[in-house]
């Protein structure tokens, strides 16, 4: 079977989560198999066309395969977060959700000037998150290189989005 394949087996289906109409795609499945997980990793690393400088996560779920990423290429791991989550100077981003508005928030000194980022999450929905994570790299002088999810819900159009600071986006399994 393929890794696409492999993952959309282990994926479970929930119906109305977090609400009505909704059918939520859940990842935690596949923490059980340690060789999924592995693969995963492996199927990231060999879809990157260059080796960025820094992977970002983004909370919560975009932190799980996101520092194994990192560690696996050797480089440093940058949290994302909801506002008022990290502890010391952070630089912070407003953005527009379907139901209101949000705040994500980085620490201020996470990113050095002119590195190249990946921008690391569990699911590419609608997009919003992802490029709010993408401007906040930006305000500190750094390049956004791809984006990278372990599913991707190609009818909610989150590439869109996204293709304005990076068309190099990989999903591993797509809906």
């Amino acid at each position: 079977m393929s890794l696409e394949s492999n993952i959309k087996t282990a994926i479970r289906d929930i119906d109305d989560f977090p609400k009505k109409g909704i059918v939520f795609k859940d990842i935690t499945p596949i923490f059980k198999n340690q060789s999924l997980c592995n693969d995963i990793i492996e199927g990231f690393t060999e879809s990157m066309l260059l080796k960025p400088d820094a992977i970002v996560g983004i909370e919560s779920r975009g932190f799980l395969f996101g520092i194994l990423l990192a560690n696996k290429l050797n480089v440093p791991f940058i949290l994302v977060r909801k506002a008022g989550k990290l502890p010391y100077k952070t630089i912070s981003y407003e953005y527009e959700l379907e139901y209101g508005k949000s705040t994500i928030e980085m620490h201020a000194d996470s990113l050095n000037k002119d590195w190249n980022v990946l921008i690391h999450d569990d699911l590419l929905a609608t997009g919003g998150t992802a490029e709010a994570v993408a401007n906040l790299v930006k305000q500190q002088g750094a390049n956004v290189m791809g984006f990278n999810f372990v599913v991707g819900l190609d009818f909610l159009n989150g590439k869109q989005k996204l293709n304005k600071h990076s068309n190099n986006i990989i999903c591993l399994a797509r809906y």
